[in-house]
């Protein structure tokens, strides 16, 4: 036994020793020419500095050291550019160099080894994708022809709610508004919408969501070097298991659109008949003259990107917009005259008006720019290369906190303040009102920037913004809790997404007599 002990003693001595001497070498090797960094700890470098909430906690450690620092998570080097000016210098002037995604374990296992599109190496798969993304997949066509899709599910929320005016119930905002969000994407993947009903849309949008707080949460695998081959969490066996439910059910889906694709063929009907993304991406499949195959894999992981980027992505943005017309009533009473004087009371705003309602675009942008949905874009590099002055080694991972950039107060006034009048009014602020959200001010980038800049931003903002436009126009929202709170609490919560810290439950009150939608 005290043979056992010592033997035992010896090798955790021997294993602390060389974690020790490895983490000061790996510290040491790329000391040369860094950018500022705090004091790491062995083993786990900054991971203990990212608590509670990490685009806060990266932002606190950039007001300190700087608009660019160097960080080590656990053995992973990392940038952290919290600046525009930072931001462009990743993005736009050394793009070829910070054009890939970091490996992640989970997501490459349920991706079928990122077979998808949003974390494919940059290459030629990814290239190819990226063409069918803007060209068909979500190209200005395919958006047109499922108008009615995001038509009709509208209508089906502004009917739900309304019986919940009619009875003085309370809604959860941002529960409902994932609801309606995942129909649309549901309906325009596969034409079958979610439901309270076990569907095969509702299950894979449930597995969808437990994929979600898998890889959301935080894997050793990922960070420490001596973890990556150990499963020490008991992450694989629950990811195995999801991910057999998700291609189980995507199979199945799958089979069902190609056994209706041979019935429509048959019958003459295969090209006239309105087709959803997964028929688009079969043809794709079955085109010979394609520069590229598509598998059944890719398939299926690019139909898990859709369902995950799609969905509580948008539905958060309009539950942030509507918590702060609640906190600002008189930024909500300019918004609903807006509508009112450009589209009445006859009838519901549609996406065509959108551009009609510029005030209601510079609501959009003003929550984009104090609760982006994605706070940090994740890059990594893919050569060593130099930055102001620094030496970046390759597999460098790089975040760009655009939470931080969208507050910097070197570029915003008041920053903390909603403000959209910002992006809106006279000719002073003719640059603001003249920003977009789709990569080019590098002030503002909600939906990233550059070749891996997010290909649904057109989508995204056709549902963010019809459907607050209609939640403004058709009901008032008084809050539920607690006897003459009327304020919405403001604070975020954890997760990859910038969710609220709590729901949004408020009491809706109809506004229009008669109501549209009767």
């Amino acid at each position: 036994m005290a043979d056992f002990q010592a033997y035992f003693t010896i090798f955790v001595i021997w294993v602390v020793s060389t974690i020790l001497v490895r983490s000061i070498l790996s510290k040491t090797r790329h000391r040369g020419r860094l950018p500022p960094s705090p004091f790491a700890l062995p083993i786990i470098g900054h991971l203990h500095l990212l608590a509670p909430i990490p685009h806060q906690a990266l932002h606190k450690l950039s007001a300190r050291y700087g608009p660019l620092i160097h960080i080590f998570l656990g053995s992973v080097p990392c940038l952290v550019a919290s600046s525009p000016d930072t931001a462009r210098e990743f993005l736009k002037t050394h793009e070829g160099s910070f054009s890939d995604r970091p490996k992640i374990a989970a997501v490459d296992y349920l991706t079928y080894g990122s077979a998808d599109f949003s974390f494919a190496p940059y290459g030629p798969y990814w290239k190819f994708m990226k063409k069918l993304c803007m060209s068909e997949l979500l190209g200005g066509r395919t958006l047109d022809q499922l108008l009615p899709v995001r038509r009709e599910e509208m209508r089906k929320f502004l009917q739900f709610v309304l019986k919940k005016a009619i009875a003085n119930e309370a809604v959860d905002v941002g529960g409902e508004l994932i609801r309606v969000t995942n129909n649309v994407i549901s309906r325009m993947i596969m034409s079958e919408r979610c439901s309270e009903e076990e569907h095969e849309a509702d299950k894979v949008r449930k597995l969808v969501h437990e994929i979600a707080v898998l890889t959301g949460k935080f894997n050793l695998a990922d960070f420490i070097w001596f973890c990556k081959k150990l499963d020490l969490q008991g992450f694989h066996g629950r990811l195995k298991e999801v991910k057999d439910k998700y291609d189980k059910l995507t199979e199945r889906i799958i089979k069902e659109h190609e056994e209706e694709r041979k019935r429509n063929n048959k019958i003459g009907e295969g090209d006239n008949s309105m087709k959803d993304l997964l028929h688009i991406l079969l043809d794709i499949a079955e085109d010979e003259k394609s520069e590229m195959k598509l598998t059944r894999e890719n398939i299926k992981a690019f139909i898990l990107d859709i369902f995950a980027a799609g969905t509580d992505t948008s539905a958060i943005t309009v539950e942030w917009a509507l918590a702060e017309l609640i906190n600002h009533p008189e930024i909500m009473k300019k918004a609903r005259e807006e509508i009112e004087q450009v589209i009445g009371h006859s009838r519901l705003v549609e996406e065509s008006d959108i551009p009609n309602l510029p005030f209601l675009q510079a609501i959009t942008k003003e929550t984009l720019r104090l609760h982006p949905t994605g706070p940090l874009i994740v890059r990594e590099s893919t050569q060593d290369c130099v930055i102001r002055g620094y030496e970046i080694p390759a597999r460098t991972r790089l975040f760009v906190n655009v939470w931080a950039i969208g507050r910097d107060p070197s570029y915003w006034e008041n920053p903390l303040e909603f403000y959209p009048e910002r992006f809106y009014g006279t000719q002073d602020n003719q640059t603001r009102r003249q920003m977009d959200v789709r990569g080019q001010h590098f002030e503002l980038l909600p939906f990233g920037s550059g070749r891996r800049g997010c290909p649904g931003t057109t989508l995204a903002l056709q549902l963010v913004q019809t459907t607050l436009a209609a939640m403004i126009q058709c009901f008032e929202w008084e809050v539920s809790g607690e006897s003459g709170n009327t304020v919405v609490d403001m604070e975020e919560g954890p997760g990859l997404t910038l969710s609220r810290a709590h729901p949004l439950v408020c009491i809706p009150i109809a506004r229009l007599n008669p109501f549209p939608l009767l």
